[in-house]
């Protein structure tokens, strides 16, 4: 499968980015053990997590994401080096202080992911998201100390919009360190807004790799949910029903006849989609099965015509 350039990171991802927010939440160990083996086999090679993954859930306390990555590594001696790990850090963590983006904080928890994770170096070090009381020169001094000292080989930011991006290069050009590399938004077929525009703008002028979560708007975009009733299981809703509203019935029915065209799922449609979208790197995307990581596996072959790019476009 062949890789794609993330930006000025010096990093190549595979073209879709596995999800790792269900390791260890909506799927176990083992489970998420044979998904892992089978992504790396398809050449699906980059992960991204969290330190939070996945506090919410049930007895959860974050770190869980990370720890199932970390034992999947220590069981395959050698696997490192053929995987590309993104996490983050910045959502709060539970107890005084650990949250943000200090420089006390992030030098303090890149250790817990680090040992969580099994491994000396994070590829890629993301800003999960903004930190209103820490300035940020502050912070990307703190990353520049990790970069130094080989425990992460670049840096990013999701959920900035473009004005923090364009304070955040401001500030490490001033303090002569290492800027942001890779921006992390929210987009999707029904979620464009925040990222279409001056942020996509911003991320193409300056090189910057793009890496959107919630790819398919939480599992709506597989077609799956479609009435009240399909809202069950722990994903159902808590994050699936603001999006079963006009705007998402009329987005299901374009993609619908889409698929009639293509034969694709819409799952495969919604990626590809993403995929020639000029400023996307990579989407992000979570699967608990093997049947669910085929499908992602199975988007990067379909390529779309302008007619149905335009169609979908136009949907919403």
């Amino acid at each position: 499968m062949q890789k794609r350039r993330l930006g000025k990171t010096g990093l190549d991802i595979s073209p879709i980015v596995f999800g790792g927010n269900v390791f260890g939440w909506t799927a176990d160990e083992p489970t998420s053990f044979r998904l892992l083996d089978m992504s790396l086999e398809a050449g699906l090679n980059t992960i991204d997590t969290a330190d939070v993954y996945s506090r919410w859930g049930n007895g959860h306390t974050g770190g869980e994401s990370e720890t199932v990555i970390g034992n999947w590594l220590a069981s395959h001696p050698g696997h490192r080096d053929k995987v590309v790990i993104i996490t983050k850090v910045g959502s709060d963590m539970g107890g005084e202080g650990k949250k943000g983006l200090s420089p006390r904080w992030i030098e303090e928890e890149v250790e817990q992911s680090l040992s969580r994770l099994k491994t000396d170096y994070i590829d890629l070090y993301l800003s999960h998201r903004p930190d209103p009381d820490t300035p940020q020169e502050e912070t990307l001094t703190a990353y520049a100390r990790l970069i130094e000292s080989g425990k992460v080989r670049a840096i990013g930011a999701s959920n900035f919009d473009r004005a923090l991006m364009e304070q955040a290069d401001a500030a490490a050009a001033s303090a002569g360190v290492t800027p942001y590399a890779a921006q992390q938004p929210e987009y999707n077929l029904y979620s464009r807004a925040s990222f279409e525009g001056p942020l996509a703008e911003y991320c193409l002028a300056n090189d910057i790799g793009v890496i959107p979560y919630f790819s398919l708007a939480a599992g709506f975009l597989t077609g799956k949910y479609r009435t009240e009733a399909d809202l069950t299981g722990p994903r159902g809703e808590r994050s699936i029903a603001k999006y079963m509203d006009q705007k998402g019935m009329t987005l299901l029915a374009a993609m619908d006849e889409v698929a009639e065209q293509t034969g694709a799922s819409l799952a495969e449609i919604a990626l590809a989609w993403m995929l020639r979208k000029p400023a996307v790197t990579a989407p992000i995307a979570s699967a608990t099965s093997e049947s669910q990581l085929a499908t992602l596996i199975r988007s990067v072959e379909l390529n779309l015509s302008d007619a149905q790019m335009a169609r979908l476009d136009a949907a919403v």
